[in-house]
């Protein structure tokens, strides 16, 4: 497209708009961000609908937004603010369209799988975050529409020149059309793709947003501001699958992203907008979760969560947060929370960092999965907040607690010095024998009992290690000694 974008661009994208709306039944689902090309897309589409005779609206338009859960407190309030105008002036015009917020399911969030399952933090060869806070968010709703209708169309703001890889993608699609404009989603049989902006270039959406004045009444000027606090980064996108960009190189990604080694964007927001110098504690946290190879490999035990050895170039390979990092994390993230609200805006102080929800699910995950019933959340949310913790009714350990873990702790640690693991392995028999209690048939207790036993076997990480090597080159002599035929068999 032309440098300038003109009335008849424009006019052009619109018609098409109302030409695809018009051939069929099949309903809408556009990606809102709240960002630039996300915002344009929308205004298009209602603009386009705005124009038809009432009697030709007769499909809905889903406007559905993912909130991560850790999105930029200022993006995430921008977002929910639009969404509600946007509600009530659909309503008021009788445009057919319903904004949607999305959020990823409780054990899919952020917190709840790095502080609670002790995930570690999500890098290029471990991106275990985009699946789970994004892209099942979206395609949940997605099949819900499916379901319901048996097809769906997907309006996106996706545009050539964000970059050769997205050009590419676009281009590949494009060849792929069953019918003008419309490309087919390969996540989802019978559902569609149609990006009417795709080949505007960046200052082609600037122009549009400041030149034709948005529908629902939230300013596209104050967008612009906060486009101005940083660097010229792409918005996040809807992610509908995992060929889709991270959103780390983007000012509306997560604030915690750690999938690029430095998060200029924020750093530029907080130094070019002194408004906004109270996300700084969040930028340092991010920096502190983000830490180099080997510090975060300190932070995590040498198993993984199931218990194995996984041996790489000799040395074992290690598996999630321990428990003190895991307790670390919570405590400096309940902190930040506090001093956020009390030094940030009004606005800021009623949007959690971690919600009650997460809290609880984490707190379950603790006493469950790890057997820590010395269940230290409520102690830690208490002594950090200062306010009283009930989650309400939860199941934990009824006969031990806080000062049986540490009376535990002490007589292993004086009677075995050295054996690094048996605290952690008592703890968990005792809490498997506790909860079971009850349970008339033993099976799975005795089931639960080994797989505990085996997953503290060793007396350190350098004992664990031996054995490692010991059971690889064991291994490794066994197939060489063993007939050819017998490989076979």
């Amino acid at each position: 497209m032309a440098k300038n974008l003109t009335k008849d661009d424009v006019r052009q994208v619109i018609e098409t708009i109302k030409e695809l709306y018009r051939a069929d039944m099949i309903p809408w689902i556009c990606g809102y961000s709240g960002g630039k090309d996300s915002t344009a897309v929308v205004q298009l589409v209602w603009y386009a609908l705005s124009e038809l005779p009432k009697e030709e609206i007769k499909k809905n338009v889903y406007v559905i937004s993912t909130d991560t859960l850790v999105e930029s407190p200022v993006v995430a309030i921008w977002a929910e603010e639009s969404l509600t105008k946007m509600k009530e002036e659909a309503k008021r015009e009788k445009l057919r369209i319903y904004p949607k917020r999305l959020t990823p399911t409780i054990s899919n969030t952020f917190w709840v799988n790095l502080i609670g399952r002790g995930y570690p933090y999500p890098r290029r060869d471990f991106r275990w975050c985009t699946d789970r806070m994004k892209i099942d968010a979206s395609n949940r709703f997605i099949k819900e529409v499916l379901d319901a209708e048996s097809e769906a169309i997907l309006v996106l703001g996706s545009r050539k020149a964000e970059s050769a890889s997205r050009r590419a993608n676009l281009e590949e699609y494009e060849k792929k059309r069953y019918r003008a404009h419309l490309s087919p989603n390969g996540a989802f049989p019978n559902s569609y793709v149609f990006t009417p902006i795709e080949n505007w270039e960046n200052d082609n959406v600037w122009q549009y947003l400041m030149q034709y004045p948005n529908p629902w009444g939230h300013s596209n000027k104050d967008l612009l501001a906060m486009y101005s606090g940083a660097s010229a980064d792409g918005e996040c996108p809807l992610v509908i699958d995992t060929s889709t960009p991270s959103c780390g190189n983007s000012r509306f990604g997560c604030w915690v992203c750690t999938m690029v080694s430095e998060d200029r964007s924020m750093a530029a927001m907080i130094q070019n907008d002194e408004e906004k110098s109270w996300m700084q504690p969040m930028l340092d946290f991010r920096n502190e979760i983000a830490a180099d190879w080997q510090t975060d490999r300190e932070r995590r035990d040498f198993r993984k969560r199931d218990g194995r050895l996984q041996l790489h170039n000799n040395r074992l390979v290690h598996g999630p947060y321990t428990k003190e990092t895991r307790e670390y994390f919570l405590r400096r993230l309940l902190e930040v929370e506090k001093l956020v609200h009390e030094i940030g805006p009004e606005s800021i102080r009623e949007v959690p960092l971690i919600t009650m929800d997460e809290l609880r699910y984490i707190r379950q995950i603790w006493l469950d999965e790890y057997h820590e019933f010395d269940d230290a959340l409520p102690r830690i949310y208490e002594e950090v907040t200062g306010k009283h913790y009930d989650d309400g009714l939860i199941s934990k350990n009824k006969y031990f607690g806080g000062p049986e873990a540490a009376l535990l702790e002490k007589v292993c640690r004086d009677m075995y010095e050295g054996e690094e693991l048996l605290p952690e392995m008592q703890r968990a028999l005792l809490d498997i024998e506790a909860k079971a209690a009850a349970i008339s048939n033993k099976r799975n207790v005795i089931n639960n009992f080994e797989k505990e036993i085996k997953r503290s076997f060793y007396r350190d990480e350098n004992d664990a290690e031996d054995v490692a090597r010991y059971r690889a080159d064991r291994l490794t002599f066994d197939q060489e000694e063993r007939p050819l035929y017998d490989l076979v068999d």
